[in-house]
């Protein structure tokens, strides 16, 4: 049996379990741009024009990350 874990991912377990992970929370999406959101992470929305839609609105791609598990 073996375990692998990245650095990163272990180094962000340790400032969480610490305590030390204080990033302002994200302010709440509006009903279209969490469907938009949606849609993205479905591979209904491609690259080219999500970039787009984070260009207008910088929130969705931190929103996005979130969503992934890349904070």
């Amino acid at each position: 049996m073996s375990f692998h874990f990245t650095v990163s991912g272990l180094t962000r377990n340790l400032i969480h379990s610490l305590g030390l992970d204080h990033e302002p929370t994200l302010r709440s999406l509006t009903p279209e741009q969490s469907l938009l959101l949606d849609c993205y992470l479905a591979g209904q929305i491609p690259d080219s024009a999500w970039s787009d839609y984070v260009f207008e609105m910088p929130e969705l791609e931190k929103h996005a990350q979130v969503r992934r598990g890349l904070t």
